[in-house]
Parts: C-alpha cells; sequence; structure tokens
C-alpha cells in the first residue's frame, strides 16, 4: 500500500515518482507506507520516546531480568501437575496455546500504548490510564465508562498484586518451616516465622526503583534456577516409558488451563516495565525484550511439566517440590532457594502496589515527598504481613482472586482496549482482528469460570480436611 502525496514544486524525475493517467499529468510522489510512529512523526514533531524522562531508566537486559523473574513464579511447581491433567502430549500444545494467548494480550496493552501516547502527547501510560484514555477517544457511547475502566484495572491490579505480596509472605515462611522442622527435630511456629519475615521484607521495599531492583531480580533468578536445577536432576532419574502416561487427558483439560493462565500471567508489571526501559521500542516486535522473555519462560513451563509428570505420573503432587524426598539434603535445598528467590521477587510483585498508591497520592504529599514514599512503603509492607499472620491460610483466596482478576485483567481488557483503539483504523481484511479478539475473550470467560471453580474447591478443601494453622 502507498501514501501519495502532492509534489508541488519541479525538478527532475526521480526514482518512486511517476504520472498518473487521467488527471492532467499531474504529477504525484510515490512512497512506501509508513509505520504507524513514523505517519505519527509526519503529521507532528512529538516523538515520546524520545521526550521521555526517566532518572533511573532500565536497559534491555534489565527489563528481560524482571519480565523473567515476574513469570517465573511459583506457580512453574504446579506445571506437572497440569500435564496430567491435560496429558503429556496435549501438555505440550496447550502450555504453547496459553503462552501465546497471554504474550499477545501484553503485546496488545503495550501497541495500544504506543498509539494513544501519540494521540495524547504523553510518554508513558500505566494499564489503567490506557484503558482510561481508550474510552476517551474512542466512539460516544463508551467515554463515560472511562472512569469505570480506570477504576476496576486499579483496584483489580491492587487487590491482586497486594494478596501476592501476602502468599509469598506465607510461601517463603512456610519453605522455612519445613526445613527448621526436618533439622531442629520440633515444631516451628508458622505465625512467628511471618512475623521475622517483616524487617528483611521493608529492606527489600525500600529499593528505590525498578533500576535498582534489576540485581535483585537477577539473584531472585539465580536462585530460581538452582532450585530448577536440581529439581530436573530428581526429574531425569529412573524415567518410566512414555507409554505407561496419557497423551490427551480432555476430561480434567480446564484444570489445566486454569493453572496454566494464572502461573504465566503477568499483566501488572508490563507497563511499569515497559514505561522505564531506556529503549521502549525495543519491548515489542519479533525479537523485541518480551518475545524473548516469553519464549524462553514458556520453553521452561513445558519441560518442568513434561519431566514432572512422565517421572511421578499419578502421583504427581500439586507442587513438584512435594515429591522431592524430603530427608536428602538436595531436596532441602530446593526449598531453601525457592524461598529465597520467592523473597527476592516480593519487591518486583510490591512495586505494583506502591505504584498505584503513590499514584494517587503523591499530588498531595509536595513537602518531603521522598519521606512520605518510604513510610507509604513501610505501612504497605506491613498491611501484607499483618494479613499473613492474621490468615496463614489465604492462598486458596488468593487463587479465587487471581482467576477473577487475571482472567479479566490479563486476558479480556487488553482486546477490548484494542478494538476501541482500532475502531477508527478498522479490524483489517475480513475483520480478523475483530474474530481474534471474540476468540480471545472466549477464553478469558472459559478461564474465569473454570478457574474460580477450582479455587472454590480448594478453599473448600482447606477449611474441612487441613487442621488449624499453628
Amino acid at each position: 500500500m502507498v501514501n501519495i502525496v502532492d509534489s508541488g514544486a519541479k525538478h527532475a524525475p526521480q526514482e518512486m515518482e511517476q504520472f498518473l493517467p487521467g488527471d492532467g499529468g499531474k504529477k504525484y510522489k510515490i512512497q512506501p507506507r509508513k509505520s504507524d510512529a513514523e505517519q505519527a512523526l509526519a503529521a507532528n514533531d512529538f516523538d515520546p520516546f524520545a521526550m521521555r524522562e526517566n532518572e533511573h531508566p532500565t536497559t534491555d537486559n534489565e527489563t528481560l531480568t524482571h519480565l523473567l523473574k515476574a513469570s517465573l513464579g511459583t506457580g512453574i511447581l504446579s506445571m506437572p501437575i497440569a500435564f496430567m491433567y491435560s496429558g503429556i502430549i496435549m501438555g505440550i500444545f496447550a502450555t504453547i496455546f496459553t503462552a501465546f494467548i497471554c504474550t499477545h494480550c501484553s503485546y496488545v496493552l503495550v501497541k495500544c500504548g504506543h498509539k494513544l501516547y501519540y494521540k495524547t502527547r504523553r510518554t508513558k501510560m500505566s494499564f489503567a490510564e490506557i484503558a482510561e484514555v481508550a474510552f476517551q477517544k474512542g466512539p460516544k457511547w463508551c467515554r463515560g465508562f472511562a472512569p469505570v475502566a480506570k477504576f476496576s484495572i486499579l483496584f483489580g491490579l491492587f487487590l491482586t498484586y497486594f494478596g501476592t505480596c501476602s502468599v509469598y509472605t506465607v510461601i517463603v515462611a512456610k519453605n522455612f518451616e519445613q526445613v527448621l522442622e526436618h533439622w531442629l527435630g520440633y515444631e516451628v511456629s508458622l505465625r512467628l516465622l511471618i512475623i521475622a519475615l517483616l524487617i528483611p521484607l521493608i529492606l527489600i521495599s525500600w529499593v528505590p526503583n525498578l533500576k535498582y531492583l534489576a540485581p535483585v531480580s537477577m539473584v531472585a533468578n539465580v536462585f530460581m534456577g538452582s532450585g530448577l536445577g536440581i529439581t530436573f536432576y530428581y526429574l531425569v532419574m529412573d524415567l518410566p516409558p512414555i507409554q505407561e502416561r496419557e497423551y490427551v487427558n480432555l476430561s480434567t483439560l480446564p484444570a489445566f488451563f486454569s493453572i496454566t493462565i494464572f502461573a504465566m500471567e503477568a499483566i501488572g508489571v508490563v507497563m511499569p516495565l515497559e514505561n522505564n526501559m531506556k529503549t521502549p521500542k525495543n519491548f515489542l516486535g519479533i525479537c523485541g525484550v518480551l518475545s524473548q522473555g516469553m519464549s524462553g519462560v514458556t520453553l521452561i513451563y513445558m519441560l518442568l511439566g513434561f519431566l514432572g509428570y512422565m517421572r511421578y505420573g499419578d502421583a504427581t503432587g500439586e507442587s513438584i517440590t512435594l515429591n522431592l524426598p524430603v530427608h536428602e539434603w538436595p531436596a532441602q535445598a530446593v526449598k531453601v532457594l525457592i524461598a529465597l528467590a520467592v523473597y527476592c521477587t516480593f519487591g518486583l510483585q510490591f512495586y505494583v502496589c506502591l505504584e498505584i498508591v503513590w499514584d494517587a497520592i503523591k499530588d498531595r504529599c509536595t513537602k518531603r515527598p521522598t519521606v512520605v514514599n518510604y513510610v507509604l512503603r513501610t505501612v504497605l509492607v506491613t498491611a501484607a504481613v499483618v494479613l499473613a499472620v492474621s490468615v496463614p491460610t489465604i492462598a486458596p483466596f488468593m487463587g479465587l482472586i487471581g482467576a477473577f482478576c487475571f482472567s479479566i485483567l490479563g486476558l479480556i481488557f487488553p482486546v477490548i482496549i484494542e478494538l476501541i483503539v482500532c475502531m477508527d483504523t478498522g479490524f483489517g481484511a475480513y475483520k480478523w482482528v475483530l474474530w481474534k479478539n471474540v476468540i480471545i475473550t472466549i477464553c478469558g470467560i472459559f478461564a474465569l469460570v473454570f478457574g474460580s471453580l477450582s479455587a472454590i474447591k480448594d478453599i473448600m478443601k482447606v477449611y474441612s480436611d487441613t487442621p488449624e494453622s499453628k
């Protein structure tokens, strides 16, 4: 497709120029179609990426490190049981499909953000701001929903990631509890361990920005990688023939998707990472930071799920660490390494909560904003620890919140935003963008329903079968 621009000046014929018949010999210049960014720059000289100001911008590698850490959470340890629910062959293709959907929704969100930067002459926007602006700039019927969209996203993100911080506190404490009880020979109070984590968690929350948090995420990746490495060592020992495992299991396939989607989903950190990049254009693209990170994550998820189910079959535990021999020191090392990895990840998950609350109050804190910011960090971490101490069995409740919020925030909202943003330019040949987004919305509803049902069953199981926490 070409753009035809009137060329009024007289000059010698050049390449890519020609006379078009039927218009009196008027000369036109034929140019190749430009990208959205180039067309926007042609209309005005505003370049949001060149004009973006970040005091401590992150490099591509630092952003990739954060993305890996955000996606490689404790949910990866449940991939073997997910493969048990799907079957060993179906699990491979279903994991690729799930990763593609989650990555595409993140891509759509950032792409829409880039388009809206030019429309609004802003250099960065959060997830909630992108939704608000998309509705404001959309058709008249949807403009009144802009405040509702922004509030819904902010509330959902805060609820999900604040709860995740509390769950991470419990996970760290439980892993150390198991190791300490093994070596000390007596029971250790889980609640006391959670309280003991308050000061270390406050310290990691005081890391000022994502630039300085990058080394912490790198350390977390090393800890998680070491723990997974030891786990793989156990999994590859004495593997049975593949014929002993189910290839396809359609009856429990919904359980597979509910586990995998919420293990991979990291929609809350996508825009904070993009907003803090030194070269935000590199976040997208076939070889961009997003594609690189999610490709690596998908391979690791598939490998662990495949080998875990191959090794333990129907005896696969809800977390693969439950299948490891508890009295061997390498298995104990896995628990310690994963606990340390989760602790280091706390800062990245906490950053989402902090950004939401700080953006809401920073305009009122013009005196000593740095002091107020660090007081806010301390208060939020303390609240998360108090919640964890009060309800150590919070994980199943967060499964319900995650099922509800991540399916809506991570899958449904991004495609709705894309539909609104594309209304003025069209949905492509045969309206493929519209049909594609309808399919993704159905997947989101599917994940919402079955993920919520699974989480409700877990809550009922905890309060009917599990003894009271210590």
